[in-house]
């Protein structure tokens, strides 16, 4: 009976106890709050009728109707909602997250309202597996926010240089990013897998600042009030169908909610074990409790399989003997079986053996290094249908001891990623139709071999084959046949080459033989080159079947020792003048450049002392080629030097210009360009009709190069008066390739001034996205090459139109040069070109013939 006794006395105080605690604020006086909402679903939002809306609008809204309170809802972005309350315009904010900074000003309730986490948001591009991944990019955050906080003290901590860009809104960082004015955007999970779901964006697998959040009011204020929520949020988070996970069910977040109890309830606990212990005894006691822990630990892994099972990774663990213990929903997706099968088995059990074996090993290094892992891993199912790339994170598991157990994996699916590079790079870097290296890597290892050559005096050459006659082909049987042939003459040339030589496709019929690892003797490596030669030419010269008829081809080779040019553009332009060399000779034979070099050098002194002496006596004059938008209206020029001579008549530019350049003479004709064209755009800032003309004068490597280029332009600017927005300076990626450090420097202080940026022929160098990214470009021009053959050459116009698709996606203007024919110009609009320069609309001339081309002028 006294056992019986006690046992009432306890049941009693259990369910009075309680009572005693929820039933004051019941009494309590009818009270208003003015209550702060701004907009962050499914945590808060505003409702149709302004009340508080969402998970923390809702369970406001059902504590004010049990206590009597009248709720006004001020609606607010959240940096002016923070504001208010720390006015005292508002009397209580909810979804604040607690920090120690925060709680110098706001007071905060007790029991966590809701758990939250935040992540990364981007498009499928971008991929961030932790914060060395922020590197360079542009990040919305919400202005005040923890996120914001977290990322600039992470950010300076490592030492990484990112832009933070700060908004009112989650919903405008989102906006940012769909517009594509930042790469990623920083967000807490509830909103961010709303929006994500809803425009096809990718979760970061890195998940970041872990936060409770509550309801706050001004520091020392309102205290009261925030004891009763504390009160109800106690209780109804003990009790299933309690209106907390009613509200957190209705709005699709009572599986990421966490219910682990609270301080108040553990007191409470505390209180019924010790009344517990009395009447029951220890060993009870001890039941219980085992009991209890076992229930709130499976309750916390159910919550925590619930958040990993969300995650958009591939997250595992493996034991000492690389058995996995556990993987998340993905893995089990990935395995085709149950989370359960997949538990006790290794890698052998999944993948193939090859693949097995290298994860084991990438496994068997953390474990036995004890450090964090980073690797991209090619995994291959285990019957050998599906290969993926991952890039995967491995972190050993430790002991308090220090004693490494076990491995935590989080690897990301980068197979789309992968394949995107590698069709980038193939497009990039070989011919569409051969498969052969196209020019840009031609240039590539033409360039190493060139440095090898200079650094080592390594042997090698350079060797031009142009197929004879084969136009005549192309008209008589069609281009199909030509690609056909084609095709068998790169296979055939490609099995009689050596696999240290570099066999590429120019374009059309042109193909380029690199050749290194020559004799060290001169002599010896000539004569090497020549039964090379000779044995292409045969290997060309076989018969081949076209539309079941036989037909026999032949070629023209022109071959340049590396020796023979102090530069890879003049070693292209010797072999390819011992290739014409060879066809003027009869075809069908080699030639090499050296029985012409002496030639060329006496040309090329004379030349050099007629520009010298033509700088003095004034003989070089502009040209002005206008340029036109999509209406043919004149949007400005390009400035081209131009050369009279009294007595020997007009040099072209391509003769004169690289003398200019190579002897320095470039840099004081330079300077002379750009003071007439400063004074013209001075002179059109006056006039109503081309004020919005702009100017595109060509800069040559040796002045971009120049210690004193900057300063000089800068007092052209100030002497002149120019508008230095309206001066276009057109630079080419080879500019680049030496000293880029000093190039980019003048670059980015000439953009300071405001002055713009073109890149010259785009699409003929190396056309890298990383110029794309560093320079502020302003303007990208399509080389004449591709709008020559744009209507012929299926592979120039995929390369016009990859080339408008980078501008647009850039905001970069795109201008198409060498427009010749009204069919040029009309393929170029359709397909979305909407600046054109060429002969077509209008040839280089005097100013008064610019003028003649716009009628506002009132020249």
């Amino acid at each position: 009976m006294h056992f019986l006794a006690g046992f009432a006395f306890v049941g009693c105080l259990l369910l009075v106890f309680p009572g005693i605690l929820w039933a004051q604020p019941a009494a309590e006086a009818e009270r208003t709050l003015v209550v702060g909402v701004y907009h962050n679903p499914p945590k808060l939002r505003a409702a149709e009728d302004g009340s508080p809306s969402g998970i923390l609008g809702e369970l406001l809204v059902e504590i004010a109707r049990r206590e009597g309170w009248q709720l006004q809802a001020v609606s607010c972005d959240w940096i002016y909602c923070l504001r208010f309350l720390l006015e005292g315009e508002i009397d209580l904010l909810p979804d604040m997250a607690y920090t120690e900074q925060r709680a110098e000003s706001f007071s905060f309730h007790q029991v966590p309202a809701l758990y939250s986490w935040s992540q990364l948001y981007g498009e499928g591009g971008v991929l961030v597996t932790d914060i060395t991944d922020l590197a360079n990019q542009r990040i919305a955050v919400l202005s005040g926010s923890v996120q914001q906080s977290y990322l600039e003290q992470q950010l300076q901590q490592h030492g990484l240089v990112a832009e933070l860009v700060p908004t009112e809104s989650l919903a405008e960082g989102f906006a940012l990013l769909q517009a594509g004015r930042v790469g990623l955007v920083a967000a807490n999970h509830y909103f961010g897998q709303q929006l994500a779901g809803r425009h096809q964006l990718q979760a970061s697998p890195w998940l970041f600042q872990p936060s409770q959040l509550f309801y706050a009011s001004r520091h020392g204020q309102q205290l009261d009030l925030l004891q009763q929520i504390d009160t109800y949020l106690q209780r109804w988070q003990q009790q299933p169908d309690s209106p907390y996970y009613q509200i957190l069910s209705r709005w699709g977040a009572a599986e990421l909610e966490s219910s682990s109890m609270q301080q108040h309830y553990r007191n409470l606990l505390l209180l019924m074990v010790s009344l517990l212990l009395v009447v029951f005894g220890g060993a009870l006691v001890l039941r219980w409790q085992v009991k209890e822990k076992t229930r709130h630990l499976q309750a916390s892994e159910a919550r925590l399989n619930t958040i990993l099972d969300t995650v958009d990774a591939y997250i595992y663990i493996k034991d000492k003997k690389l058995c996995y213990q556990y993987v998340n929903k993905k893995v089990a997706e990935l395995f085709q079986c149950t989370a359960d099968e997949a538990t006790g088995h290794n890698d052998f059990a999944f993948f193939d053996h090859a693949t097995a074996q290298q994860l084991q090993a990438n496994d068997r290094d953390v474990l036995d290094r004890g450090e964090r892992k980073v690797r991209e891993e090619e995994n291959t199912s285990i019957d050998g249908r599906l290969t993926r790339h991952f890039l995967s994170v491995k972190i050993p598991l430790c002991k308090p001891d220090g004693e490494v157990y076990a491995l935590c994996g989080i690897s990301t699916d980068v197979t789309e990623h992968r394949q995107q590079q590698q069709a980038i790079h193939q497009l990039a870097f070989y011919d569409a139709l051969t498969g052969l290296p196209n020019r840009r890597l031609l240039l590539d290892r033409l360039q190493q071999a060139f440095a090898l050559h200079q650094r080592q005096q390594q042997q090698g050459a350079l060797m031009f084959i142009d197929l004879d006659h084969f136009k005549d082909l192309n008209d008589t049987l069609g281009h199909a046949v030509g690609d056909e042939l084609l095709v068998d003459i790169s296979n055939r040339l490609q099995q009689g080459i050596r696999s240290c030589d570099t066999l590429a496709r120019l374009g059309g019929d042109e193909f380029v033989l690199l050749l290194q690892e020559l004799p060290d003797d001169e002599q010896r490596a000539w004569q090497r080159v020549q039964v090379i030669a000779e044995k292409v030419l045969q290997l060309v010269n076989q018969p081949v079947q076209l539309q079941q008829q036989p037909y026999q081809l032949s070629a023209s080779i022109g071959v340049a020792m590396l020796s023979d040019g102090d530069s890879v553009d003049v070693l292209m332009q010797r072999a390819d003048m011992a290739m014409y060399d060879a066809k003027g000779r009869g075809r069908n034979r080699v030639r090499f450049f050296n029985q012409h070099m002496q030639v060329e050098v006496t040309e090329r002194t004379v030349l050099t002392n007629r520009l010298r002496q033509a700088m003095e006596k004034e003989e070089l004059y502009l040209a002005y080629q206008p340029q036109f938008d999509r209406r043919q209206g004149i949007t400005g020029a390009e400035v081209l030097l131009r050369w009279q001579h009294p007595d020997h008549g007009h040099y072209a530019p391509a003769d004169f210009i690289p003398i200019a350049e190579a002897t320095g003479l470039i840099l004081p004709i330079g300077q002379w360009v750009l003071q007439q064209s400063c004074r013209l755009l001075a002179d059109w800032a006056k006039e109503p009709g081309c004020q919005h003309w702009q100017l595109a004068v060509n800069i040559s490597p040796r002045q971009l190069h120049d210690a004193h280029f900057v300063e000089q332009l800068t007092a052209i600017l100030q002497q002149t008066e120019a508008p230095a927005e309206r001066l276009l300076l057109e630079i080419t990626e080879s500019q680049l390739l030496e000293d880029t450090e000093l190039a980019l420097k003048h670059i980015h202080q000439l953009a300071a001034m405001g002055i713009r940026f073109a890149l010259d022929d785009f699409g003929t160098g190396y056309s890298s996205l990383q110029y794309l990214k560093t320079l502020p470009l302003k303007q990208l021009k399509i080389d004449a090459s591709f709008v020559r053959d744009l209507l012929q050459d299926s592979s120039d116009e995929a390369i016009v139109r990859t080339i408008l698709a980078l501008g647009q996606s850039l905001e970069l203007e795109v201008i198409a040069e060498g427009v010749e024919t009204a069919a040029q110009f009309k393929a170029l609009y359709q397909i979305g070109c909407r600046q054109f320069q060429g002969y077509y609309l209008a040839r280089p001339g005097t100013l008064e013939q610019l003028y003649q081309h716009s009628p506002s002028h009132p020249g």
